[in-house]
């Protein structure tokens, strides 16, 4: 919700799970966020980052391994890591 001046004044800004896209709820406890930094050629962290959140039922499932390599390779962060097998 904005106020008047345009500012966000909600007390709870829900996140999404970017494995599964569902709702990460305030009684998620097992959940995490995971902020990757970019790096320049020397190896130096950058300002930006790519930011990842994974929901407490990935993590129970033990997929958040899987999870994150899938989102790294499609964001260009690894390369020849993940691959889909049936």
């Amino acid at each position: 919700m904005e106020n008047t001046e345009g500012r966000l004044v909600d007390l709870y800004i829900p996140r999404k799970c970017s494995a599964t896209n569902r709702l990460i709820t305030a009684k998620d406890h097992a959940s995490i966020q995971l902020n990757i930094a970019d790096v320049d050629a020397e190896g130096r962290a950058l300002n930006t980052f790519g930011t990842y959140a994974l929901c407490g039922y990935v993590r129970k499932e033990a997929e958040a391994d899987d999870s994150i390599n899938r989102l790294a390779t499609q964001d260009g962060y690894l390369k020849n890591v993940w691959s889909y097998q049936q």
